[in-house]
């Protein structure tokens, strides 16, 4: 009989084989589609020769996860980090572009009068980089590990999530920098919850960057799942599970959302906790829109080709506009857009001479509508002559993705709406949310603790508690190459 196992080979299910495989166990891993990976997975779906991540394409939390460093993935995976972690093109009469250089003095010499500011929002959370990712990256219901770092980023949470947000800041480019790392998280601006996502995505920008994978996502899934067979873990795709009734090892690990958790227990879960798992909501959607190019984006402001991520959406006023109507089920006039061109950095994504473009932005929930001209329409704004470099592209509604990947309930990418009640009780209130009243059963995923991103903390901590509760394991394996 098999020890574990688990379904979805995304990077949290990953992350909890091969912890689980780490601790002598076996384990076996159940993934629906042909390939692994989930969200981070790439894949040849535009035109021949050009490789598109399937969803996150630029990964700060690659190399700063507390998961991914025990991991020693950045000795097991090339990363290219660029200077400029990301961009935010303004016309010049808001001051034009910010450059949110890796180096923060870089950045704060280019922002004028408002670098100070910048600078004293960023630079104490930059300095404690390893310390923010640790408590953003973990449970909030826990003694804080670093009260000093915490009450800082705490006291700069307060401040840009509130309507005092503009305080300190005379210009129009450092506020739009920042609402534009904000707004990853698809809820209202300013919120608190926006203001905690910004700031620990900013943190890195100017700490470790926001580093690009070469061979695309694929290749941290890849490597997860390498270390995984060589400590005998197995992994069967084109898999589906449509019960637990189906899985007979000693402990399951489910990487799915608490709905996907109630139709495959079935009546083996207890009313109460279905109950709970009921009240957990989800958020609006993202559409994607991939591009083959036969040339690099022609950005008005050179300086935005050097950036890994670029932020299109205005002024600060503006992207918060736009989120409101997203969160209001109406698709913004005027939409946030995040784009990357990976093969700046990584030419293997394209061939010799061509670009692959990758971008999304946020609509309503179960969205049905193509985002095509929507993004092209935004791009061309800051980079005149974009339309006639597009070789082919290859777009997905919220409703597409939902169908590509349950998890991604109505569009929504990160499996569950980024509130604060739902960052306290994701997916329940619980110190072990990862573990579920059914004996044997434990959930991971972007649906429980600490959320979405690419970081496998929730896979880890779904695997430490297996270990605790049904093995008597209080010693965690090693997991360095």
């Amino acid at each position: 009989m098999t020890d574990i196992e688990i379904v979805g080979s995304g990077p949290n299910g990953l992350a909890a084989a091969v912890t689980l495989a780490r601790a002598g166990l076996s384990v076996r891993v159940y993934e629906r589609m042909a390939g692994i990976g989930g969200g981070a997975s790439t894949r040849e779906s535009v035109a021949s020769g050009y490789w598109h991540d399937s969803c996150s394409a630029v990964h700060p939390l690659a190399v700063a996860s507390p998961f991914f460093r025990a991991f020693g993935l950045a000795a097991r995976v090339s990363f290219v980090t660029p200077e400029i972690s990301f961009a935010h093109p303004l016309p010049a009469a808001d001051g034009g572009s910010g450059i949110a250089y890796r180096d923060l003095e870089r950045t704060v010499d280019a922002l004028g009068a408002d670098g100070p500011a910048y600078r004293r929002l960023l630079q104490p959370l930059a300095a404690h980089a390893r310390e923010v990712a640790r408590f953003t990256g973990s449970s909030l219901l826990r003694v804080p590990p670093h009260p000093i770092v915490e009450a800082r980023f705490g006291a700069r949470a307060l401040a840009q999530g509130s309507a005092l947000w503009n305080a300190g800041f005379s210009g129009r480019v450092a506020p739009a920098m920042i609402t534009g790392v904000a707004a990853h998280a698809i809820v209202p601006q300013p919120s608190l919850v926006a203001a905690a996502a910004g700031l620990a995505l900013q943190t890195h920008a100017h700490a470790g960057g926001w580093p690009i994978p070469v061979g695309g996502s694929q290749a941290i899934s890849n490597a997860l799942a390498d270390d995984l067979r060589a400590h005998g873990g197995e992994i069967v795709t084109d898999h589906e599970i449509g019960s637990l009734d189906e899985l007979t090892a000693r402990a399951v690990v489910l990487d799915v959302t608490p709905r996907a958790l109630v139709r495959l227990a079935g009546e083996r879960m207890p009313g109460r906790y279905r109950q709970r798992l009921a009240r957990f909501h989800y958020g609006s959607g993202a559409a994607t829109v991939q591009f083959a190019l036969s040339g690099p984006v022609p950005w008005s402001d050179e300086r935005i080709a050097r950036a890994g991520t670029v932020h299109i959406g205005g002024r600060r006023e503006q992207i918060a506009a736009g989120e409101r109507d997203v969160l209001a089920g109406r698709h913004a006039s005027s939409p946030y857009v995040l784009v990357s061109q990976p093969s700046m950095f990584d030419p293997s994504r394209a061939p010799a001479g061509g670009h692959a473009l990758w971008t999304y932005t946020h609509v309503p929930t179960g969205s049905t509508l193509d985002q095509t001209e929507a993004v092209i329409a935004a791009i061309e704004q800051h980079a005149p002559g974009f339309r006639d470099l597009i070789v082919a592209s290859s777009a997905r509604t919220a409703a597409q993705l939902a169908e590509h990947n349950p998890n991604y309930i109505g569009g929504d990418i990160a499996a569950g709406a980024a509130t604060l009640p739902q960052l306290l009780a994701r997916p329940v209130l619980s110190l072990d949310p990862w573990r579920t009243p059914m004996p044997g059963v434990y959930l991971t995923g972007a649906s429980t603790v600490p959320g979405p991103g690419v970081h496998g903390q929730s896979g880890w901590f779904a695997a430490r508690s297996v270990l605790r509760h049904e093995f008597g394991v209080r010693r965690m394996p090693s997991l360095a190459p």
